[in-house]
């Protein structure tokens, strides 16, 4: 453990503590949004500071035993506490750098998830419907809903476009690493040929938040469209103006939603789904900068990069990120996206450690 990590945990238990004083103030006792906030902070520090006394109790065994190493008639049973030990403080300094990394408030959200055809014509609209179905059954196969909220279908199949919102708990925290251009190697269905095209799809993953902060839309930035929608639902819903197209004017943003047979539901589907996107644009301005230095960009709204590339004639998956090759294609595009989802996340929590240690 370097010295500036050590610092910033025993910074942490320090705030634990303090936080533990503060949750015993009248003042904070009879403020009920201070009181849940700090209790959530406190909460979310106790790993830390359970981690912390274990790791000084434990440091503090190990003086002692090594001092009984003076010891004839003490020296061997010593020896035998001290590799115990030393076994201890090992793990515990790794769990505790994995718990410093902060905890991305988003990840327990649910998402909206757009994949859109790219370069490519028909086999483009059509792998972007492969790839929408593959987050779909791994959606299926961690139960969760998935509501599609508008689609564009290819002439030849698959969707030029198509936005859905996925909701079950951790959606955000396995998907986030989704966004950007997805490319493909094969031959298309519709090549007579046999020739192997390179085709495109573009991904974004936006969390839904039940707050979101510094995003204020007036209402004379937008213009509301109502239409008929065109999609499953019912005889009801293609009889009425249900369907939704918002346009935010200073952004261009368009969002539409016509998945409900109530207006009203999708107005506010729209409207949850434009804030999404706007907080998204925000945060990608934000750290724009220092994503340059990352290799998994999460939240930073880039969509030009190119992430990964399916070789269907080599069964093969790269994500070029982190340079990963899974050969086992047909199984990722079933929705067995566990392997894939779970280097990506140990790549980024050790790029997070890297950037702690160098701070």
């Amino acid at each position: 453990m370097t010295p500036s990590i050590r610092r910033k945990l025993e910074a942490t238990v320090e705030r634990h503590e303090e936080l533990a004083l503060l949750l015993g103030q009248a003042d904070v006792l009879a403020d009920n949004t201070r009181f849940r906030d700090l209790s959530r902070e406190y909460a979310q520090l106790q790993a830390v500071a359970d981690a912390m006394r274990e790791l000084s109790n434990t440091e503090r065994e190990l003086t002692d035993a090594r001092a009984m190493l003076d010891d004839p008639e003490l020296r061997d049973m010593a020896a035998e506490d001290i590799a115990q030990l030393e076994n201890r403080l090992a793990k515990l300094d790794g769990d505790l750098q994995w718990l410093l990394i902060p905890k991305d408030p988003r990840d327990e959200a649910n998402l909206y998830l757009e994949v859109r055809a790219g370069s490519g014509g028909d086999e483009a609209a059509i792998f972007a419907g492969d790839l929408f179905r593959m987050y779909a059954r791994y959606a299926e196969r961690q139960r969760w809903q998935v509501e599609v909220l508008s689609e564009n279908p290819g002439e030849h199949g698959g969707y030029k476009e198509i936005i859905a919102r996925i909701e079950g708990k951790g959606a955000y925290s396995k998907l986030k690493f989704e966004s950007g251009v997805h490319c493909v190697k094969r031959v298309p269905v519709t090549e007579s040929q046999g020739r192997v095209h390179t085709s495109t799809a573009t991904v974004a993953v936006l969390p839904e938040l039940d707050e979101i902060e510094n995003i204020e839309i007036s209402p004379s930035d937008l213009k509301v469209d109502t239409f008929r929608a065109s999609g499953a639902g019912g005889q009801h819903v293609n009889k009425t103006d249900s369907a939704i197209r918002i346009t935010h004017l200073p952004s261009g943003i368009v969002v539409e939603c016509q998945d409900e047979r109530s207006q009203h539901k999708n107005r506010a589907r729209a409207m949850s789904l434009l804030k999404a996107r706007l907080l998204d644009e925000a945060q990608s301005k934000q750290t724009a900068e220092q994503a340059q230095s990352r290799r998994l960009q999460v939240g930073t709204g880039d969509r030009s990069q190119r992430i990964r590339t399916y070789r269907y004639k080599d069964n093969l998956i790269t994500d070029h990120r982190i340079g990963l090759d899974l050969h086992n294609l047909p199984d990722v595009m079933q929705g067995h996206l566990d392997e894939l989802f779970g280097t990506l996340t140990r790549e980024h929590q050790a790029d997070e450690l890297k950037s702690l240690a160098g701070h």
